[in-house]
């Protein structure tokens, strides 16, 4: 797996080190030394870099046909643990409706007469039937309606989601584009075929396509572990919870295609002795909007 340093680290929720609890051990000693950073130190930790990975291209038939690259930036082993939980909580959390709600005993209707008298009945004083004591009363601290949306930087979303995607290149191959293969739904066919491409229908698979034919959609949308995703769909919860990633040949040059250009406006907006030294050492970019999604369409609209 691609990450900014050296160091394989995985991101998916079910091999991911950066998740796994069993890797950080916390020690109730205090800390009497901290160790000490020089300046050069800490700015090349904190850089966000791009590296390239390579990945595997099959035929439809699961035969090795080449090998290629996918050049995403990461952001550094320090924060990308971070990183990519803010953004799986920002995009679970801004999923919630914030609908659900209750009425308390102001709200509820009737209530207004007292049932019986304070005294002389034998038993507890009630002033009302509607009390939260009673059935079909008021409810005490229930829900009311909220906006549960949190908001988190674009720069950010897209770091946190190239990240996760770089991380699971071990788990990631490339395939041809297969969509001609299909020439009416059939879902045995699609199984048949992730099989041939190592996949086990059993495991949960994401395929990352530019394009989604009708009968692609259609044989592969009655298999439960199976998410099939194009840049307007895709999101980081998916990536994560996709065991297995599979990339279309177009898919991966569309990934590169927008570093590329990233690369190339951030060079043509400074000086010509730093844009000589971004086009050649794209590693040290800064962070720069990537287009994914609703983004990318209304731009060709």
């Amino acid at each position: 797996m691609a990450t900014s340093t050296s160091s394989s680290i995985s991101l998916s929720f079910f091999s991911s080190s950066l998740f796994s609890t069993k890797s950080h051990h916390f020690s109730s000693k205090p800390i009497l030394k901290l160790p000490s950073f020089s300046p050069s130190q800490i700015s090349l930790s904190l850089s966000i870099k791009s590296e390239l990975t390579p990945l595997p291209i099959l035929n439809f038939s699961g035969e090795k046909v080449g090998e290629t690259f996918l050049n995403l930036k990461t952001a550094p082993s320090e924060t990308a643990r971070a990183v990519v939980h803010r953004g799986l909580i920002t995009q679970l959390q801004n999923k919630r409706r914030g609908t659900a709600s209750t009425l308390t005993r102001a709200e509820v209707r009737g209530g207004g007469r007292k049932p019986y008298p304070q005294k002389k009945t034998g038993r507890a004083r009630r002033g009302s039937q509607r009390s939260p004591l009673r059935p079909g009363g008021g409810v005490v601290f229930g829900p009311k309606p909220r906006d549960w949306s949190i908001k988190m930087n674009k720069k950010e979303k897209r770091l946190a989601l190239s990240t996760a995607i770089a991380s699971a290149a071990e788990n990631s191959i490339v395939v041809e584009e297969f969509a001609e293969n299909f020439g009416k739904p059939k879902t045995k066919d699609f199984i048949a075929a992730m099989q041939r491409w190592g996949l086990d229908p059993a495991e949960k698979s994401m395929f990352f396509l530019t394009e989604l034919e009708e009968n692609v959609e259609k044989s592969g949308r009655n298999i439960r572990t199976l998410k099939l995703l194009t840049p307007r769909s895709l999101n980081l919860f998916d990536v994560l919870n996709a065991e297995k990633l599979v990339f279309t040949k177009g898919a991966v040059d569309y990934l590169n295609q927008i570093t590329h250009l990233i690369r190339l406006h951030l060079a043509h907006s400074l000086s010509s002795d730093r844009r000589l030294l971004i086009l050649n050492h794209g590693s040290h970019l800064e962070s720069t909007p990537l287009k994914w999604g609703s983004e990318l369409d209304a731009k060709n609209d």
